[in-house]
């Protein structure tokens, strides 16, 4: 048996194990509620699925007082609303514009849900406006806003969080302890994994934007050239003008673990993709199969993210890490002997990543943070790096592709993951031999200054041009 056989061998036994083992845990648990007399006035920004999750889980936390919510979409401003007062909370004030809410003094903090686009900006607004600010993943839509948002927190003193919750998960936080401790040995390779269908988002055409939305303000730093697909609001996940497609929606919770397992900082030396938007045409632009192989050198991070029928990482869930060690394997909460035996598998209270946020904002200690911005900038910017080299790739074939990740000096895993890509490919009938993946070029970084070497195509989308007045400040300008 060869070694990339063994290993994937390794693996189906290793999840199927993991999926009996696993012990289900929610990722957000109620606390104690605080004295009336220590709550911190806060805003929901943004009134979507993730903003009504923000409001439910608020809702359940008495140390805070939701004061307004906020979208362009009117009518879901007013949804959210309606939620607080069933869970028994004073109505809170509904408005379209954002800066409304910056301009009340009596704001302490808000809560950030909006469309990727929006999530930088609004941060940076809001601390400089003198408010703290919890900050949905990805935290930015392309990596200078991530780094804006960082030093924009420093200079202000604000406290900022990303909502990358995984990391109040206290499995997890035990896993990776026990990485720290060398009970697996030496780790080398983590994979990032997403398994979930997404259908057809619709043919592009001209659609009408729902009544009661300020579409300026909704497009914001985007550009205000109206969405040509049938669903005006989640599918802006797969338009690049606002989204950062599936990598950057759902992978970067198992890629911030992963980053964290490892202890890597930083963007890596270098970053390789590819995939395709493959299975159906329709008016998305990102891809629904993607493989990102992230180099730091002596350790290596590939993450997988498969949007076609598919059987899930492992029994009721379609997205997970596995760290592979010298001495043993962790996959999602359980650790494994180098022959894929049951070791253990870890458990523990889990933190309530928003009742963490509100604690540090009473403490003022940013260190108390479960995902301080730094990390959030960190993991979302691997995501970003990512889509810029898919976007930049060409069509290839199997056997290029093949030869042309033989060549990196990076894990040998890493073909193992294509073999697995292509058969998943072949299970939902993508001829890759009529419908090619694009493979990225390899690209190469400077991590002190989050650059692409030698490769201007890939620098310009490190950021993008913003309208007036929705721009979010240069280096210089943040100071």
């Amino acid at each position: 048996m060869s070694n990339l056989t063994r290993r994937r061998f390794l693996e189906d036994s290793i999840l199927a194990t993991a999926a009996a083992a696993a012990v289900p845990a929610p990722l957000l648990v109620a606390q104690e509620p605080r004295s009336a007399n220590d709550k911190v006035t806060v805003a929901i920004i943004g009134c979507g699925i993730r903003g009504k999750q923000h409001a439910g889980i608020l809702a359940g936390l008495g140390d805070c007082d939701v004061a307004y919510v906020c979208d362009p979409d009117q009518g879901r401003a007013a949804e959210v609303s309606a939620l607080l007062v069933e869970k028994q909370r004073p109505a809170p004030k509904a408005v379209q514009d954002l800066r409304n809410v910056f301009d009340d003094k009596s704001v302490d903090a808000v809560f950030i849900a909006t469309c990727n686009h929006w999530h930088a900006l609004a941060a940076i607004w809001a601390m400089q406006a003198g408010k703290d600010a919890y900050v949905e993943k990805p935290v930015s839509h392309n990596v200078s806003e991530g780094r804006r948002i960082v030093q924009v927190a420093r200079k202000t003193g604000r406290i900022c969080q990303g909502g990358t919750q995984y990391r109040s998960n206290a499995a997890n936080a035990a896993a990776i302890e026990a990485m720290r401790q060398g009970q697996i040995g030496d780790v080398k390779l983590a994979r990032s994994i997403v398994y979930g269908r997404r259908g057809s988002i619709g043919e592009p055409g001209k659609y009408e934007i729902p009544s009661g939305v300020d579409f300026n303000l909704w497009a914001g730093p985007a550009s205000n050239t109206p969405p040509n697909r049938p669903k005006f609001h989640y599918d802006w996940h797969w338009v690049w003008d606002t989204g950062n497609g599936e990598l950057g929606n759902n992978n970067v919770h198992s890629l911030d673990i992963c980053r964290w397992g490892l202890g890597v900082t930083g963007l890596g030396r270098a970053v390789i993709s590819y995939g395709g938007r493959l299975g159906y045409n329709d008016a998305g632009q990102t891809p629904n199969t993607q493989v990102c192989i992230f180099d730091f050198g002596d350790k290596t991070i590939v993450a997988e993210t498969r949007g076609l029928k598919t059987a899930p990482f492992r029994a009721g869930i379609e997205g997970s890490t596995i760290f592979e060690g010298t001495q043993g394997f962790i996959a999602g909460s359980s650790l494994f002997d180098p022959d894929g035996k049951l070791v253990k598998t870890f458990e523990g209270r889990n933190e309530n990543h928003f009742a963490n946020f509100l604690a540090a904002v009473k403490s003022r200690k940013r260190e108390e943070l479960k995902a301080e911005i730094l990390e959030g900038h960190q993991s979302s910017a691997l995501c970003h790096i990512g889509n810029i080299s898919w976007r930049l790739g060409r069509a290839a074939s199997p056997a290029e592709l093949r030869s042309e990740l033989g060549k990196l000096k990076v894990h040998e895993n890493v073909l193992a993951t294509l073999d697995r890509t292509a058969q998943h490919l072949r299970d939902n009938q993508v001829d890759l031999a009529k419908t090619p993946l694009i493979l990225g070029p390899l690209l190469h970084l400077d991590p002190a200054r989050e650059a692409f070497l030698n490769s201007p195509d890939a620098s310009a989308l490190l950021t993008r041009e913003y309208r007036k007045p929705y721009v979010v400040p240069t280096e210089g300008e943040v100071g």
